[in-house]
């Protein structure tokens, strides 16, 4: 299953998240704002360091469906550059802001070479779950699921976590890396 956290880097909870997974042993997938890469670089470069996943969730995180092209191209061109620039890589993976999404979206994520990920348990956490009902969504996970959180400086998430890990493995499951699946979709793969 996949651990992901959307909209960092953010001073309020990014190395407190990395600190966290690392205790636990366990790896995510980082969803970037471009402005917050620009903004701390070295948060992202940390994330990178400690071995996470990082992945586009476009520079200043629109309603992509809603804001016509070529403006919703450049923003998903807009944060991969940004990303390459501060890290040296160039992500695979890809979420829109807010899971909006249409064939035009598609179309500007193929011609980067991004694959879509969704999710398919929302943690809530962007809607002021507390930490018992983060932990409560992600024991709703089955081997392959994609679970929502964020790194926006919410302390709740960051509390989660040791939970969450030990939930999972309870349950005989572990995070593992979110890549493109032979049909194009995402897929969860062993760490």
């Amino acid at each position: 299953m996949g651990l992901t956290y959307d909209d960092g880097p953010n001073p309020g909870s990014t190395q407190a998240l990395l600190n966290a997974l690392r205790a636990g042993g366990a790896k995510a997938t980082f969803f970037i704002w471009g402005l917050h890469a620009d903004q701390y670089p070295d948060l992202l470069r940390a994330e990178q360091t400690a071995g996470m996943w990082i992945a586009n969730h476009t520079t200043s995180h629109p309603h992509l469906t809603q804001i016509g092209e070529p403006a919703a191209y450049n923003e998903i061109a807009g944060a991969q550059n940004t990303i390459r620039r501060i890290t040296g890589q160039t992500p695979t993976l890809f979420r829109p802001p807010y899971g909006e999404t249409n064939a035009q979206v598609r179309a500007d994520e193929a011609r980067l070479g991004l694959t879509e990920v969704l999710w398919s348990v929302d943690s809530q956490d962007w809607n002021g779950a507390g930490t018992q009902q983060i932990v409560q969504a992600a024991a709703t996970m089955r081997a392959g699921s994609i679970i929502l959180m964020h790194d926006g400086g919410y302390q709740t998430t960051v509390a989660a976590v040791p939970q969450i890990l030990s939930g999972l493995a309870a349950r005989g499951l572990c995070p593992g890396r979110i890549t493109a699946g032979a049909g194009g979709g995402a897929v969860v793969t062993a760490p």
